[in-house]
């Protein structure tokens, strides 16, 4: 006959054992979780990719900027669109809004109009791509003081580039007239401050794009 102090030794035995083995397979489970994933080096694709995105509120930013601007100044509120349009569209585009005879265009201004915000917010997330992940690159953690001189002086490179190197010569050859860098219709100072003021805009924005590894929550 089996003795029942023994048979109850080897159950807590048995139990002691279960309990170990449980132990040991969770450890197991929980070395094989891999770590966080960390990027080799400078994660161009995210910042590019997101600095996409903020590009497009920056030029919205810059946009409502030119309109108050533009309303204080006593001129019309899109007039900045108007002159872009012009690259398109050439002198035919500076009346646009304000037109009282029939509209030259088969669409009617205030569309056209639209489609020029359209435009200028798309240029600005191309722009934003660049803008991100330079200023990124080179200040990710600095002072956003140091980030806000990074977009000025971008803004001011890209307006000097846009403007004097690239439109200067393109949209005569084209259009047969330079409207967009012709201080009668688009005073140099205010196209330069729009670019500023997008450059602050994307600082500004930067810590919102930075690359934060996910974490996996642990219990």
């Amino acid at each position: 006959m089996a003795d029942p102090t023994s048979l109850e030794q080897k159950q807590k035995h048995l139990e002691t054992l279960r309990s170990q083995v449980a132990s040991l397979e969770a450890d197991l489970a929980a070395n094989d979780v891999p770590g966080p994933w960390t990027p080799a080096k400078f994660y161009s694709g995210y910042y590019i990719t997101v600095g996409f995105v903020l590009g497009g509120f920056a030029a919205m930013v810059s946009l409502l900027f030119n309109v108050v601007g533009s309303t204080v100044a006593g001129k019309y509120p899109l007039e900045i669109i108007r002159v872009y349009l012009t690259f398109p569209l050439g002198e035919k585009a500076l009346p646009l809004g304000s037109q009282t005879g029939p509209s030259p265009f088969v669409i009617n201004d205030g569309m056209i109009l639209a489609l020029g915000c359209c435009l200028y917010i798309g240029t600005g997330m191309v722009l934003g791509s660049l803008f991100h992940w330079l200023i990124s690159r080179v200040a990710e953690n600095k002072p956003m003081s140091t980030k806000l001189i990074w977009g000025t002086v971008l803004g001011a490179i890209v307006w000097f580039v846009n403007y004097y190197l690239i439109l200067s010569w393109l949209q005569p050859s084209l259009f047969g007239g330079n409207w967009i860098t012709d201080n009668a219709y688009l005073p140099w100072w205010v196209a330069m401050a729009t670019h500023v003021v997008f450059g602050w805009s994307m600082a500004l924005m930067q810590p919102f794009g930075a690359y934060v590894p996910y974490k996996r929550p642990t219990e």
